[in-house]
């Protein structure tokens, strides 16, 4: 057995094996067929010689390394981590391992995870973008690999994106609210203004005024994406001398977190202020009261990312794909009629 200032090599392993260090590094990479004897003493003497292949050498040799990036805004955040769950889970079935990220919300750090993910040679990359697309396009302008956007597209991007139509759904929630007979319902968004928030408070502000309730809606509140941003907006909207009856928050962890503030003000809901979140993160249906959300289709979203790299990666297709998922309407216990509800308006 060699010592361990002498690591074993591919001449080493020959020598022991008695063959070529050509046919060890087909054993190794696969490249051509190596009869079942010659291959058994191969493997016999990188057992015997502790022989372990370097990674990094044979990526060199055959320009992939089966290993993809993955970069997210918020680890913390349950619909990031339930996405996370489904690229990792696919990707590793397809073959591909998977390095995570976490950017925290920070473009600075995102441009530093970006150059470490070049340098590790990953084959591509899944990406939840953040910062303002300009920034975004300039960082990943340099990136000699595929990338497919994940959740957050970009104006003006040459790269494959995938999404849900946060618009649609968005108005999916403000309908549900209006249909029970809710007049005033605020909003909380994302701040600083992501274009996720954006395209759902859009939504919001839509069936409002196709159902004649705008001049009725309080301000929007704004606060990050996470149940403390929720929290904390929730509180403003109860202090406002006409409060809302209702309230849409543009993801699932500001909504949990305005049922806490509810709770902490001696109010419940549904019965004094109905709540729909976005996103049907896990949790969701575990909270009490049970949260009506809009569904996004998060396992499908996840896996087509996969596919669409992959396809990018195998050089299978060249042009640009934007794929938008539909959403759906889960309707739980946070939302009712309210306690004095007048005649639904037509929408």
């Amino acid at each position: 057995m060699t010592s361990k200032s002498s690591p074993s090599t591919i001449r080493t392993v020959a020598e022991r094996a008695g063959v070529s260090v050509a046919t060890v590094s087909h054993v190794l990479n696969g490249t051509r067929h190596v009869s079942d004897a010659l291959r058994a003493r191969v493997e016999a003497a990188m057992r015997d010689l502790d022989f372990v292949p370097s990674a990094i050498a044979r990526s060199l040799k055959q320009r992939q390394t089966h290993t993809i990036g993955m970069m997210t805004p918020n680890s913390s955040n349950p619909y990031f981590a339930e996405i996370v769950q489904y690229v990792e889970d696919h990707g590793f079935g397809a073959g591909y391992h998977v390095v995570l990220c976490n950017s925290n919300d920070d473009p600075r750090r995102q441009s530093a995870y970006l150059q470490v993910l070049a340098e590790r040679r990953i084959d591509g990359l899944v990406l939840v973008p953040t910062g303002d697309d300009a920034t975004v396009l300039a960082q990943l302008d340099g990136l000699r690999m595929p990338v497919v956007l994940l959740d957050r597209p970009l104006a003006g991007m040459r790269f494959d994106a995938v999404c849900n139509d946060n618009r649609a759904g968005a108005r999916l929630a403000v309908q549900h609210l209006v249909g029970l007979g809710h007049r005033r319902i605020g909003c909380i968004g994302d701040s600083p203004a992501t274009a996720v928030s954006c395209e759902r408070e859009a939504g919001w502000r839509e069936v409002l005024a196709e159902a004649g309730l705008a001049d009725q809606a309080p301000e929007v509140q704004y606060g990050h994406f996470t149940a403390q941003g929720g929290f904390d907006a929730m509180q403003r909207l109860l202090q406002q001398p006409q409060p809302p009856t209702a309230v849409f928050a543009c993801n699932d962890a500001m909504a949990i977190g305005a049922l806490g503030a509810l709770a902490q003000a001696g109010l419940a809901a549904p019965a004094d202020v109905s709540i729909v979140g976005y996103d049907d993160v896990d949790l969701a249906h575990w909270v009490h009261p049970a949260l009506t959300t809009v569904a996004q289709p998060k396992q499908q979203m996840s896996r087509l990312a996969v596919d669409l790299l992959i396809e990018r990666i195998e050089r299978r297709r060249h042009e640009a794909q934007t794929r938008a998922l539909a959403p759906s309407l889960v309707v739980r216990a946070s939302s009712a009629a309210p306690r004095v509800a007048a005649a639904a308006p037509a929408l």
